[in-house]
């Protein structure tokens, strides 16, 4: 029997493929790669030490990216964005749907699944899964680009596979045994629920991770879990899988708000949890879908203090710049916010230790785009700075502050959420500082301000400024 043989480093990143008849040897080696890859997981070491930087292709490209497309995009941002420690690209999701629509969540979806009843990606879609390879040469690929490579399921376990009743890989169990026909996702057709209180559902998730940590997968997103409704016991089994597989991997949860009563076990469980519905490009939305960049203001100020090394609140992904050509929602578009809100939103997230995960078409992308997800010393703030806090909320101006990692800088965020121009005037005491002259440097404009003996400055609708205070 021939054997598909992957050589890895000692990150568990595959370096080539080879076919072989599967000599002990080269399977001892590949054992013993993965095994020194995990060693810093299963010694204690956290995972997502920062806020997880990196891409996902929801905005862009809903249910409906390819492999071309992908690998587009994967290019872009290691020539563009790695140098500044963007790494994650992560494919949202039913990618493993033949017929996707832009928007998801159809009913008439035809599915390309194993034997085991695990989703696959159909090679329609991504011709190197062909021959059952999944996504390990998409992996690969990443990889190659000094990346870490990231996918989107759904939580429980495919309908059809229940139907069917196929068998869990590496058990003795079938698929109605690990299923909860009484749950399903309110907004998704695909799956039943798993049901955690018997071995079955334990074994099925265990099957999936399995898979996923093959083809050498550093990031997953598991939707419908987090909120609407909260599953506390399918968080719990996804994290074990993930902990008795060995290979690290981040585990993203989506959507929320999540509840915050929840919050000591989501930092148990998971490296990120998302905190409010979905973010669109827009300011205000009195729906509940989609909630727009003024929306989170609230959210954030009530999550940011539970940022910490290997646990992010997520605030969700930053629609900018080509949202299309097949976005999760809407029409095909340029970003619909005004530069002033795009500065904004990464003034907002980046002060509270948001991770930043861009969803447009980086492809597309233009100058003004590049130029705000590479200023070095906002990314230095998501990236470092702690205990980020909201200070003052007074009328239509919002205070934000954090600590430097090192030193005794501050940073210090001021928001206009007006739809107005307004005048901010305060002294260093009423923001939280102590008084008299401190230097200020813009870290937008990165230009030095001098030594400053109080703040006044006007600010644009929606508009903010960022600076390190020392």
């Amino acid at each position: 029997m021939q054997l598909n043989l992957r050589r890895t480093n000692l990150h568990g990143e595959a370096e080539t493929e080879m076919n072989a008849h599967g000599p002990v040897i080269k399977r001892s080696l590949r054992l013993l790669a993965l095994t020194l890859a995990s060693l810093p997981l299963l010694a204690g070491f956290p995972m997502a030490e920062t806020p997880p930087l990196g891409w996902n292709s929801w905005d862009g490209y809903g249910t409906t990216i390819n492999e071309q497309e992908f690998r587009a995009n994967a290019s872009w941002l290691a020539e563009h964005l790695k140098p500044y420690g963007w790494q994650y690209v992560v494919i949202d999701m039913e990618w493993f749907v033949r017929n996707p629509v832009a928007e998801g969540n159809a009913k008439n979806f035809e599915y390309a699944m194993d034997e085991y009843g695990r989703y696959v990606p159909p090679e329609s879609r991504f011709p190197s899964a062909a021959n059952g390879g999944g996504f390990a040469a998409l992996a690969d690929y990443t990889h190659s680009l000094g990346l870490k490579f990231g996918i989107h399921i759904l939580r429980g376990i495919p309908k059809q596979a229940v139907a069917r009743n196929l068998p869990i890989a590496d058990s003795r169990y079938h698929a109605a045994e690990a299923a909860d026909r009484s749950d399903t996702c309110p907004w998704n057709y695909d799956n039943y629920g798993v049901d955690t209180r018997k071995p079955a559902g334990q074994a099925y998730y265990d099957s999936i991770v399995k898979l996923y940590a093959g083809w050498g997968v550093d990031f997953i997103k598991v939707d419908c879990i987090s909120s609407r409704p909260y599953k506390g016991d399918e968080i719990r089994s996804i994290s074990e899988a993930i902990r008795k597989n060995g290979r690290p991997i981040v585990l993203s949860l989506s959507p929320g708000p999540a509840p915050m009563d929840k919050a000591p076990e989501l930092k148990q469980y998971a490296q990120m949890w998302r905190i409010s519905n979905d973010i669109w490009d827009l300011w205000h939305n009195d729906q509940p879908y989609p909630k727009g960049i003024g929306d989170q203001f609230q959210n954030v100020a009530a999550w940011a203090p539970l940022a910490g090394t290997g646990h992010w609140p997520d605030a969700d992904m930053l629609p900018l710049g080509r949202l299309g050509p097949r976005p999760g929602w809407g029409k095909p578009r340029d970003s619909q916010l005004t530069p002033e809100e795009q500065r904004t939103l990464l003034t907002l997230w980046s002060i509270s230790s948001a991770p930043l995960m861009v969803g447009g078409d980086l492809s597309a992308a233009d100058h003004r785009t590049l130029t705000l997800l590479t200023n070095p010393e906002i990314l230095s703030v998501d990236q470092h700075a702690r205990n980020g806090r909201q200070v003052l909320a007074r009328g239509s101006t919002v205070a934000w502050s954090s600590h430097a990692e090192s030193g005794d800088s501050l940073y210090l965020a001021l928001f206009n959420t007006s739809g107005e121009p307004s005048v901010v005037r305060y002294s260093w005491a009423q923001l939280g500082l102590e008084g008299g002259r401190h230097r200020v440097r813009d870290l937008w404009k990165r230009k030095d301000l001098g030594e400053i003996e109080s703040v006044g400055l006007s600010l644009r609708p929606h508009g903010s400024v960022l600076y390190k205070v020392d």
